[in-house]
């Protein structure tokens, strides 16, 4: 061993061991960069999971093969909370304080993000682009660790209303079907602020409302709630997981109701057609990502990363969506000056501003603003197929 490789090896093996006693900034010691996420590989939102992991995967994947971030690789630690927050406590802790990633990315669900936020903003930890729209994760000012890319709930339910209204159905006959918990309350009052914007004389008791248990099939009761409403819905708002709004659209059907059924993006629209299968016609989901066989260069350059580094993965808006949480988190990783830390990625992001990563819409991030997109794209399941849609009267209500 040369003197100077010796020096540089015992000089890293010093600063690791100080580190032990007297915490450096993360990542210092690291031969790579690790980074942690803990979402639904089981269960029934295990689609989304694993649909997050693999785009995550493939950005990584990417950037390994291009050098990585200043000449070290990023991993990836993924853990099954299997859509359970008493589940996603324990693996905070394993991934923030054992594993010593320098964030976590792209978790999935309302209810174990409200377990995992208060754990990342305890051990500064930056929380990167959740698989929800919730508003717990969106406060002004932001929690400094919280990072959104995508749009809100309340956005993608805005969306809806006006599109129904503007398409010629009252609000007073727009119905909802919820989850039973913060991420259905959380759709739902963003919904329902959007239909008194519209008619302000209208109260919540007035809205027709079903809700189902989590991670249950147990929707009758719910569907019965919106059967005897008055009027009766021509529209049904849905904020819950694929099997669950399967199986109400499909008791819906067979009772002779066919309302316009509109989705937001976290029930997943493969899983969602796949359940459905014929009964999915004329379906709407909002996405927060364009159509991934689109043109956009995103949707483009993740095509290209899925082939070559997940190529047995299908394409899906879930693992767009994680190829670009992954493409935000290394930017960020690699617009900071010196090593990798915790505190270093929050700072870059901050200090990113206005910019574009190829979706057809400016990105932003600010010290006061933690949301990235605020874009919307509606679909529609036609003929077996996800299409994008415009929020007409024929796309609503054919």
């Amino acid at each position: 061993m040369t003197t100077s490789l010796l020096w540089r090896t015992r000089g890293f093996a010093l600063a690791c061991i100080l580190s032990a006693g007297f915490p450096l900034p993360d990542a210092v010691c690291a031969e790579e960069i690790v980074v942690g996420m803990s979402t639904a590989l089981s269960g029934p939102t295990a689609a989304l999971g694993r649909d997050m992991k693999v785009g995550v995967l493939a950005a990584f994947a990417e950037a390994n093969q291009a050098g990585g971030i200043n000449q070290k690789n990023v991993r990836l630690i993924a853990l099954d909370d299997a859509y359970e927050p008493k589940k996603c406590r324990p693996n905070m802790h394993q991934l923030i304080e054992k594993d010593k990633v320098v964030a976590i990315i792209g978790n999935v669900g309302t209810p174990t993000a409200a377990v995992a936020i208060p754990i990342a903003n305890e051990l500064r930890t930056p929380f990167v682009a959740p698989f929800t729209g919730a508003s717990l994760l969106r406060k002004s000012p932001p929690d400094r660790y919280v990072i959104n890319f995508r749009a809100s709930y309340a956005q993608e339910t805005a969306a809806m209303v006006n599109g129904l209204v503007e398409s010629g159905i009252d609000p007073s006959e727009i119905a909802f079907f919820t989850q039973d918990d913060s991420y259905g309350d959380d759709g739902y009052y963003g919904g329902l602020t959007a239909i008194q914007h519209h008619c302000p004389d209208i109260s919540q008791a007035m809205i027709a409302h079903g809700r189902y248990e989590r991670n249950t099939l147990s929707v009758e009761s719910a569907l019965a709630d919106v059967l005897v409403h008055t009027p009766l819905p021509k529209a049904v708002i849905m904020i819950g997981a694929y099997a669950p709004c399967a199986k109400f659209i499909q008791l819906s059907k067979a009772n002779g109701f066919e309302p316009v059924f509109l989705n937001v993006s976290f029930v997943g629209v493969d899983p969602l057609l796949k359940s459905l299968g014929p009964d999915a016609e004329g379906v709407i989901v909002t996405q927060v990502v364009p159509h991934y066989q689109s043109d956009y260069p995103m949707a483009i350059a993740y095509r290209k990363a899925m082939h070559k580094f997940q190529p047995t993965a299908r394409l899906s808006f879930g693992s767009l969506e994680g190829y670009i949480a992954g493409k935000l988190l290394l930017h960020s990783m690699d617009s900071i000056s010196g090593p990798v830390t915790r505190e270093g990625i929050v700072d870059s992001f901050e200090r990113i501003s206005d910019f574009d990563i190829g979706l057809g819409v400016p990105l932003h991030f600010s010290e006061l603003d933690h949301q990235a997109s605020n874009a919307v794209w509606p679909t529609v399941i036609r003929n077996g197929e996800i299409v994008p849609m415009n929020w007409r009267v024929s796309d609503a209500q054919r």
